[in-house]
C-alpha cells in the first residue's frame, strides 16, 4: 500500500471513472441482450411451460398494451448486468486495490472471483433443480375451473427474485470463509448457534421467496441448510490452517533468550 495518501477529491475522482466505465458496459450489455430478448425470455419460460398441461394453449398473458415491451427491456437489462459482471469485478478490484497490502490483494481476489462462481452456480441450481419441480407442483393445482393464467410481469418477477436468490443463498460458504479469514467466526461457536440459525435461515428464505408458500420456501431452506453446514466445514478449515502456520512461526522465531545472547568469546 503507498505511504501517501490520495486527496478525497482523487477519490470521488477515480470512483466516478469507474462508475462511467461500469454504466458503459452495463449499456453495451443491455443492447447486446436487447437483440435476443425474446430468446432470453424463452429460456426463461420452459420450466413453466413444460409444466402446464398440454391441453393448455394459453401460457402466459399481457394485461397492458406496454406490458410485453416492458418486459423485454427488464429481461435485456438484467441479463446485460449479468453479462457485464466481470467488468464490475474487474473496476471494483482497480478502485479498492490500490488501498490494499499485497497479502490483502492476495486474500481479497480469490474471494471475488469465487463469489461471481458460486453465485452463478445458485442460480443455475435454482433454474435446473428447482424451477422444473416448483413449477410442476405449482402448475399441479390446475383443475377443469382453475385454469393458470399468469401475466409476464408477474413471472419475471417471480423468477429473478427466485434466480436472485439462489445465487445469494450459495455465497455463504464465501461469506463464513471471508468472516473466518478476518477471526470474526469459528467452527465451535457455528455449532453452538446452530439452532438460532436454522430459525433465520428460515426467516430469510421467507423473506427472499416472492410468494407466501410454503413450498418456495422449503425450497430456498433446504440448500441454504446444506450451505450452512458446508460452510461450518470450511471455517473449521480455515482455522486449522491459521492455526498450523502460527504455530509454524512460532517454531521459525528464535526465543527472546536466544535472540538476546550474544556470540561467546
Amino acid at each position: 500500500m503507498s505511504e501517501e495518501k490520495m486527496p478525497f477529491t482523487q477519490h470521488l475522482e477515480e470512483l466516478r471513472k469507474r462508475l462511467v466505465i461500469v454504466a458503459c458496459s452495463i449499456g453495451a450489455g443491455f443492447l447486446i441482450c436487447y437483440a435476443f430478448a425474446d430468446k432470453i425470455f424463452q429460456i426463461l419460460c420452459k420450466p413453466w411451460l413444460e409444466a402446464l398441461p398440454k391441453e393448455q394453449t394459453i401460457k402466459l398473458i399481457a394485461t397492458a398494451p406496454h406490458e410485453a415491451f416492458f418486459t423485454y427491456m427488464k429481461v435485456a437489462f438484467i441479463a446485460g448486468t449479468m453479462l457485464s459482471v466481470p467488468v464490475i469485478l474487474y473496476q471494483l478490484w482497480l478502485f479498492i486495490a490500490p488501498g490494499l497490502y499485497e497479502k490483502e490483494k492476495r486474500a481479497v481476489l480469490p474471494v471475488v472471483l469465487f463469489s461471481s462462481i458460486f453465485f452463478l452456480g445458485g442460480a443455475l441450481f435454482g433454474y435446473f433443480c428447482v424451477f422444473p419441480y416448483g413449477f410442476a407442483f405449482f402448475a399441479s393445482f390446475a383443475t377443469d375451473y382453475i385454469t393458470p393464467m399468469i401475466t409476464t410481469r408477474e413471472f419475471l418477477s417471480f423468477t429473478t427474485r427466485m434466480l436472485f436468490g439462489f445465487g445469494m443463498v450459495f455465497e455463504l460458504p464465501i461469506f463464513a470463509y471471508f468472516l473466518a479469514k478476518l477471526g470474526l467466526i469459528t467452527a465451535p461457536l457455528m455449532r453452538r448457534i446452530r439452532k438460532m440459525a436454522i430459525i433465520a435461515i428460515f426467516i430469510i428464505a421467507a423473506a427472499i421467496t416472492p410468494g407466501p408458500d410454503i413450498f418456495s420456501q422449503l425450497m430456498m431452506a433446504g440448500p441454504l441448510l446444506i450451505l450452512y453446514e458446508a460452510s461450518v466445514w470450511i471455517v473449521h478449515l480455515v482455522g486449522k490452517k491459521e492455526k498450523a502456520e502460527e504455530t509454524a512461526d512460532e517454531e521459525e522465531s528464535p526465543s527472546p533468550n536466544e535472540s538476546s545472547e550474544g556470540p561467546r568469546t
